[in-house]
């Protein structure tokens, strides 16, 4: 009677126990905050010049890869003249409460411009339009997911697969605030190439870059190194290319979760980025510091939520010898093929590299006069 009961009392301990640690690696509604809590992630994407610095470079011409319903900034001149060193892409800020509640937002991007939101918002009238506010910003946890969704396929939508509670400003609804823009904000890293084709990453700011990788696409041949911490320097050996997107992915969610998102944003954040982190190329990604974010990006909320992260990666472009020798090797062939894989890229690479050719201006031109389709 005693070993019944005794084996009885271990079989429900050990069903207790396993229910506990499933439901600890298993996120679910259940689980949302108890106070009204804000998570935002965001990309600053720049390219590395000689002195490993960020140059300029036209970030906002070309196709836009946003919905129509999305505003855009009307410039009074050319958008294809508006040059910067950093491309600020696609923070959204999503939101957690318990219970309906009424915000407001304002976001400040300090040397930059602001060049796409939604939903609808009171933009600054100062030149540059840098300030964004959000005076009425309905969170209902309750609400339906109805949102504005179009027929052609956009990055945009996968940053919506979160368990965020659904918001609504006027009419507008989303699962959260978006926006974007265009700088000259000072990023703390550097990096350059060696005399042996290596890269040295160099941390220029007082805090340390909390997970750094440097990665290589060479036609769908990839290859990763990742580096955990940089308080100084570092110097990198060039990835060998027998890796796969999918580990990769893994990788980059797990840091993300390191640094204060939650597991359905950091695969967000990855799929939204998927196409454009991952092509072809050579970059570093690494964890921009908090307080580097909130001198850049100064973000206010009322009332202040009891928890906010801000998780945001930057993204700089480096010349290495390869593409330096695919880029001269394709202009003497005129494999405009090739040329083509560095997209936004090839103006700002040929410039470092102080090259050019009449295919490189065509297929420059004909890159920045793509429309987005939206009247």
């Amino acid at each position: 009677m005693i070993g019944t009961y005794v084996r009885f009392t271990v079989s429900v301990l050990a069903l207790l126990t396993a229910t506990i640690l499933i439901a600890a690696k298993t996120p679910s509604k259940l689980d949302q905050p108890q106070a009204l809590t804000a998570h935002e992630w965001g990309t600053f994407t720049s390219i590395a010049g000689k002195n490993g610095q960020a140059v300029e470079w036209l970030p906002y011409g070309g196709p836009s890869d946003l919905p129509c319903f999305v505003d855009r900034f009307k410039s009074p001149t050319a958008k294809v003249n508006l040059s910067a060193t950093v491309r600020m892409e696609t923070p959204v800020i999503y939101f957690y409460s318990p219970r309906a509640t009424t915000l407001s937002v304002r976001v400040h991007f300090r040397q930059g411009l602001i060049t796409e939101w939604f939903p609808q918002a009171q933009a600054s009238n100062e030149v540059p339009a840098n300030t964004l506010f959000w005076s009425d910003v309905k969170i209902n946890p309750d609400s339906v997911a109805d949102f504005p969704v179009e027929t052609a396929p956009s990055h945009y939508y996968a940053a919506r697969n979160t368990d965020a509670a659904p918001l609504e400003v006027g009419s507008q609804k989303e699962r959260f605030l978006f926006y974007r823009g265009i700088g000259h904000s000072s990023l703390p890293i550097a990096a350059t190439i060696t005399g042996d084709g290596r890269v040295r990453v160099r941390n220029t700011g007082n805090d340390e870059i909390r997970g750094i990788i440097l990665f290589e696409n060479r036609r769908g041949r990839i290859g990763f190194r990742v580096q955990s911490d940089l308080r100084d320097e570092v110097t990198l050996e060039t990835p060998s290319l027998t890796s796969d997107l999918a580990s990769l992915a893994r990788q980059l969610e797990d840091i993300l979760v390191k640094e204060g998102l939650y597991p359905k944003e950091a695969r967000a954040m990855v799929e939204t980025w998927r196409d454009s982190w991952f092509e072809h190329g050579a970059r570093l990604f690494y964890i921009v510091p908090q307080r580097a974010i909130d001198s850049i990006l100064p973000l206010e909320i009322q009332p202040v939520p009891a928890q906010t992260a801000r998780v945001f990666v930057g993204r700089m472009e480096i010349i290495t010898p390869v593409t330096e020798r695919e880029i001269r090797d394709a202009i003497a062939n005129h494999d405009r093929a090739t040329l083509e894989q560095y997209g936004r890229f090839l103006e700002p690479i040929s410039s470092q590299l102080r090259v050019s050719s009449r295919l490189m201006q065509s297929i420059h031109s004909s890159y920045l006069v793509q429309a987005s389709g939206c009247y």
